[in-house]
């Protein structure tokens, strides 16, 4: 997508990858002082070597450090399983949750529109897939009303176990307000439901009053017995300003699990034994970046700066270029990546994809694709409101790429609709 990787990871991956460069002055005192810390920790001091299974332990204490420091409330290097990416903690807790009752399958509650990895680890793990439909009309909130409706459908086939949320939203790209937070909180409670947080986009906040609150602050702020609550949130060095994907950097902490739970969780993951050293160091510099007054820093804020003002520019311009369309209704993108707007079909259109059996927002995406070559992902692949039509797109193409994407949307959507009238 163009975006330059950040100076101070990619020095201190480099340094734990070959310590050699750490030797006169081609790296900062602190990017090598921040590698040499985790060789010192690693076996042999090498990134080379096995770590535990649940990560290197210096890594996980910063870790700890980061989470505290953001939500005032003090973490435990115990709680923290360092992973490839946060999707293998997602899977890993997903599969802790599998446990038949009754003779009936355990159910977890996932949104819709939803990240995909959810509907396919449950497939595959046969847990019971639980739909409940967030409220476009209202910023992709959660409500508490589809909750209770998708529950009392789902306890007739299966055992509700879990509750999954994404904040910020993949693919809606919305943010949760606090109060929201709070009465999903509150709804886990009276179901005795595990939560879980996936907030690997808590750096992408873009719009104007919103803010990121982790599920685990907002707990502990609302004092018992939603404190005691058990809660796994997810985090990852693959999305945020950092874009690290390919490096496989993540975590989950998990809290107020029962011990003995806790250490089936443990020998799930040691069977795996221990995600790549480098994808740990990825993460490490993400809880654990230049301070102020250390010689990375400016630089280090430099760049941050840049990726996430752009980010917001372009999650603007791409929600206002879609409302100006006919027939297209986008919220604001108010953080992650994604935009997901809703649009309106002419019958015409309708009855000439059913004539080629293909869901009707798949024959536009693909129209799109073979008219203009911009390629964006059909809401039939995520979920949506029967007989409403959505596509995911992302914001990450850089600005004046973007820009000409979006015109030739435009000049096809136009076309599009005068054909299809």
């Amino acid at each position: 997508m163009g975006q330059v990787p950040l100076t101070f990871f990619r020095q201190v991956i480099a340094a734990c990858t070959l310590p050699e460069l750490m030797k006169g002055d081609l790296f900062p005192e602190d990017v090598k002082s921040r590698a040499q810390d985790i060789l010192n920790h690693c076996g042999g001091k090498s990134a080379g070597a096995y770590s535990d299974s649940a990560g290197v332990e210096v890594i996980r204490k910063h870790v700890a450090a980061y989470i505290s420091q953001r939500d005032g409330v003090k973490a435990h290097y115990e709680d923290v399983l360092l992973s490839t990416g946060a999707s293998e903690s997602v899977r890993s807790v997903l599969n802790l949750l599998n446990v038949h009752s009754n003779g009936r399958p355990a159910g977890v509650m996932i949104p819709i529109p939803q990240y995909p990895l959810y509907s396919a680890t449950l497939a595959e793990y046969g847990l019971h897939q639980i739909n409940y439909y967030l409220d476009e009309d209202n910023d992709w909130a959660l409500s508490l009303k589809e909750l209770q409706r998708s529950l009392d459908e789902s306890r007739k086939v299966c055992e509700p176990r879990g509750l999954v949320v994404i904040n910020p939203g993949n693919p809606t790209g919305s943010v949760l307000t606090e109060e929201n937070i709070k009465q999903v909180v509150q709804f886990a409670y009276e179901n005795k439901l595990f939560l879980m947080a996936d907030e690997v986009y808590q750096h992408n906040i873009y719009a104007k009053g919103a803010a990121f609150h982790s599920f685990r602050k907002v707990m502990h702020e609302m004092g018992s017995p939603y404190r005691e609550m058990e809660l796994a949130s997810f985090m990852s060095a693959s999305k945020g300003y950092m874009g690290e994907c390919g490096l496989r950097g993540g975590y989950v902490e998990v809290i107020n699990l029962d011990p003995e739970v806790k250490k089936v969780l443990l020998k799930s993951v040691s069977a795996k034994l221990c995600s790549s050293v480098l994808g740990q160091c990825a993460m490490d510099c993400v809880v654990n970046p230049p301070k102020p007054g250390e010689p990375s820093y400016d630089l280090f804020i430099k760049e941050k700066t840049a990726v996430l003002s752009s980010l917001k520019e372009r999650a603007q311009l791409v929600a206002d270029t879609f409302n100006s369309f006919e027939g297209f209704r986008c919220n604001q993108v108010a953080g992650a990546m994604y935009a997901f707007p809703k649009f309106t079909l002419p019958q015409k259109a309708i009855e000439k994809a059913k004539s080629l059996g293909q869901a009707p927002d798949f024959f536009y995406v693909m129209q799109l694709l073979e008219n203009t070559g911009v390629c964006v992902v059909p809401g039939s692949g995520f979920g949506q409101i029967p007989g409403t039509f959505h596509f995911r797109t992302t914001i990450l193409p850089p600005l004046e790429k973007l820009k000409i994407m979006l015109e030739k949307f435009r000049t096809f959507h136009q076309k599009f609709m005068n054909e299809y009238k």
